[in-house]
C-alpha cells in the first residue's frame, strides 16, 4: 500500500509504472467506492501505460477529515497526489464524482491533462434538494439505509442477483465507507457545477455510459457529450452506473483506444 499526505490529507494510492514513453492514465472513483473498482479494468492495461490510482478523501483507506467537502478539495487532493508523483500529461478517468474531480482539474491544473474519458458523470449532477435529502439519511441512518436504492442505480438487475457474490461485495464496499467522508462528498457535488469547462474543454475528451445507468442515465451524459467540443460518445450494453464492474473489458477497450491515439485527436 502506497500513502501521501496530501493538503494536510492521507491519501491512499496505487501507482503501477510501465516503460518510459508509455502515457499515464489517471483513475478517479466514484461516490461510496475505493479504488478497486478499477481492478478489472486495469489489469488489462498493465505495461501499456503507467496507472495512477487513489482513494479520494472520505473514502477507502484515505483520511475523512469532517465534512463538508467542496469539489475544489478533491480537484487540489488529486493535483497534489499528481504533483508529487511527478506525473504531467496525463489521460483522467473519472467515474460519477470522479469525472467531475476530472474536469476540475483541467480546469485548475490544464498542465496535468493530456486527455478526460468521463465515465457516468456530468457537470452538474442531482439537485441541492436530492443532496441534501441523503446528507441527512446517511447522518441519521448509516450508509446501509440507502444500500439498496443505490445499488439499483449501480448495476442491472441481472447483477444484482442475490447469489451473485461480486454484487454482495460492492454493497459491502458502498455500507463501509465513512460517514464522513460520503456526506461530505455529496455536499461537494451539491455545490460543483462545471458546465461551463466542459462547454470550453480544450483537450479531448470521451464520454461513456452504461445503457441501465440510473445515476447519470445515458440522456444526461449525452448531452454533456454535445456541450464538449470534439467528444466522443459510447453507451456500454448490459451496464448500469459502474461500467469498470459490469462490463471492464468493453471499457478497457474504449480506454486503450482513445488514450493510446495522438495527443492532437479529438
Amino acid at each position: 500500500m502506497q500513502f501521501a499526505q496530501i493538503n494536510g490529507v492521507t491519501l491512499h494510492y496505487q501507482v503501477i509504472g510501465a516503460a518510459e514513453g508509455k502515457p499515464t492514465l489517471v483513475f478517479a472513483n466514484s461516490l461510496g467506492t475505493d479504488f478497486r473498482i478499477w481492478r478489472d479494468v486495469v489489469v488489462r492495461l498493465v505495461g501499456e501505460f503507467g496507472l495512477v490510482l487513489y482513494d479520494k478523501r472520505g473514502h477507502g483507506l484515505s483520511d475523512a477529515p469532517p465534512a463538508p467537502y467542496a469539489m475544489d478539495d478533491h480537484v487540489a487532493d488529486l493535483a497534489g497526489l499528481l504533483d508529487h508523483l511527478a506525473v504531467k500529461k496525463a489521460t483522467v478517468c473519472g467515474l460519477s464524482v470522479g469525472g467531475m474531480i476530472a474536469l476540475g482539474l483541467f480546469k485548475a491544473r490544464p498542465d496535468l491533462v493530456r486527455s478526460l474519458i468521463l465515465c457516468d458523470t456530468a457537470p452538474k449532477i442531482g439537485t441541492e434538494k436530492l443532496w441534501n435529502d441523503r446528507i441527512e439519511t446517511v447522518r441519521d441512518k448509516g450508509l446501509a439505509a440507502l444500500a439498496d436504492p443505490v445499488m439499483e442505480r449501480w448495476f442491472t438487475p441481472a447483477f444484482r442477483r442475490p447469489d451473485n457474490a461480486e454484487y454482495l461485495g460492492y454493497r459491502n464496499m458502498l455500507v463501509r465507507q465513512p460517514v464522513e467522508g460520503y456526506a461530505g462528498t455529496c455536499a461537494a457535488i451539491r455545490d460543483a457545477d462545471y458546465t461551463d469547462i466542459a462547454r470550453t474543454l480544450t483537450v479531448p475528451a470521451s464520454c461513456v455510459v452504461g445503457d441501465q445507468d440510473g445515476s447519470t442515465p445515458p440522456a444526461l451524459v449525452a448531452e454533456m457529450a454535445k456541450m464538449i467540443p470534439d467528444a466522443r460518445y459510447d453507451e456500454l450494453k448490459d451496464c448500469g452506473h459502474i461500467p469498470c464492474v459490469e462490463q471492464p473489458v468493453a471499457l478497457a477497450d474504449i480506454i486503450r483506444a482513445f488514450a493510446a491515439a495522438p495527443s492532437d485527436a479529438g
